[in-house]
């Protein structure tokens, strides 16, 4: 029996036909030519404009969204309006205690979420080394309009939820930011005085006593030992019965007096709590042996070289405290005068000694001082330059500074019990005792 050709083939040679032959690929490519580079842009003649600050307009604000947020595109379909993009809003927010303070908040349409930067915090109190401008080319008018930034700082708008961290937050008073300055100040003071060198512990020390104050406490006590302070009515009448009147105006004495210390305590004229304001000059004189003339007055300039040979160091403090203390009378009483109110502007008075003065010399409804309390005042002085001479003075230093005649400062020596001499042909006054007041006229009551 014959069979098909084809139906003879075993089914190997069937199944393992030989596959057609892959074209190799040509690896040589044909090279193409290079990009060609873009003509150069036309230059463009463009008029530059640069406008300064207006204070009465604000200047435009430069911001950046850190977290990737772009303003320019719609984030939210429901927001289009006639199939519009609706842009986020902008608000700006001054401050009215501070109006240099600024925060600004950008709101997107339809979020919770605000963008919220300030000058003031974050970013912004950084160090910046530059100044920004913002330029504004109008391609019709072929000009170009620079115009400075908004407080020279660019705004690094944050994102926060609304309603939760305003939440936690409350508006600090005006009284709380003082505060926080005092600490900050006190805090500065105590490291300075761990830390600092022996001159900037010094200063430190002389700048918060200038800028020391009365303690309440103090004043309290101070007004319940005057209420328990007896008057003697006996001394207040005449031999005649006839109600005497205060006649003199000098400070505190004792007429029964021994020493010429006793007769003017010390204590009476520079009170307990005002020793540690009046240290300035022993302190200056620990650093340095010569201080400067132009800054003293007369009188204590030409005796700072009589401190050096005192070897006794509480001594030398108690005169250089009384140099002080005349310092500050004499420019309180300059600085309440009209020829010589320039002289003492700057001169800085710590607090505590300036509200004694102003009790004790000045007028509340005049900023010069009346005759009465002038008078009184140059007593003052005067005792105190007795104190500094061991009761032997010289009055031409002190006459320079009171910008009086020596006539006429005789009449106020004379008043306080002194005696003139002549010795060396200069003019001398002593306290001798017992105190010999002139006599003066009493008034009787009719």
């Amino acid at each position: 029996m014959n069979s098909d050709p084809e139906d003879a083939k075993s089914p190997q040679t069937q199944n393992h036909e030989t596959p057609p032959k892959k074209k190799k690929k040509n690896k040589h490519k044909t090279p193409q030519p290079p990009p060609q580079p873009q003509p150069p842009l036309p230059p463009i003649q463009a008029k530059v404009q640069s406008f300064k600050e207006n204070p009465k307009k604000f200047p435009p604000f430069v911001a950046y969204f850190p977290s990737g947020y772009d303003p320019t595109k719609n984030h939210n379909n429901s927001d289009q309006i006639d199939g519009h993009e609706s842009a986020p809003s902008v608000k700006v927010y001054r401050s009215q205690e501070r109006p240099q303070r600024v925060e600004m908040v950008v709101t997107p349409n339809g979020s919770n979420v605000d963008f919220v930067g300030s000058n003031y915090s974050g970013e912004s109190t950084g160090g910046h080394h530059c100044s920004y401008a913002l330029g504004v080319f109008d391609k019709e008018s072929q000009s170009l309009k620079i115009v400075p930034v908004a407080f020279d700082k660019v705004f690094r708008l944050e994102p926060k939820v609304r309603g939760l961290e305003a939440a936690d937050k409350k508006t600090e008073s005006p009284v709380k930011e003082e505060l926080s300055a005092v600490k900050k100040a006190d805090r500065f003071r105590e490291l300075t005085n761990l830390y600092g060198t022996k001159k900037a512990r010094n200063e430190a020390k002389k700048k918060h006593s200038l800028n020391q104050e009365d303690d309440p406490n103090s004043q309290k006590v101070l007004d319940r030992k005057i209420k328990e302070v007896k008057i003697n009515k006996e001394a207040l009448i005449g031999s005649d019965g006839a109600e005497a009147t205060v006649a003199r105006n000098i400070p505190p004495y004792d007429a029964n007096a021994t020493t010429p210390q006793e007769a003017y305590p010390l204590d009476k004229i520079i009170l307990m709590g005002e020793w540690d304001y009046i240290a300035d000059i022993f302190e200056l004189l620990q650093e340095k042996p010569k201080l400067a003339s132009n800054a003293y007055p007369t009188f204590v300039s030409n005796r700072i070289d009589k401190l050096q040979g005192i070897q006794d160091e509480a001594e030398k403090r108690t005169l250089c405290c009384i140099f002080s203390y005349i310092t500050h009378l004499i420019k309180f009483r300059d600085q309440h005068s009209m020829d010589a109110f320039s002289s003492a502007k700057g001169h800085k008075i710590p607090g505590i000694l300036r509200n004694r003065f102003s009790t004790m010399f000045a007028d509340q409804l005049s900023k010069r001082l009346s005759a009465e309390k002038n008078d009184l005042l140059i007593s003052y002085i005067l005792v105190l330059t007795l104190y500094a001479d061991e009761f032997r003075t010289d009055p031409a230093d002190i006459a320079k500074d009171l910008r009086m005649s020596p006539i006429n400062l005789r009449a106020h020596f004379e008043h306080l019990g002194c005696k003139l001499s002549r010795q060396d042909k200069l003019q001398i006054f002593t306290l001798p005792l017992p105190l010999q007041f002139p006599i003066l006229r009493q008034k009787r009551r009719r």
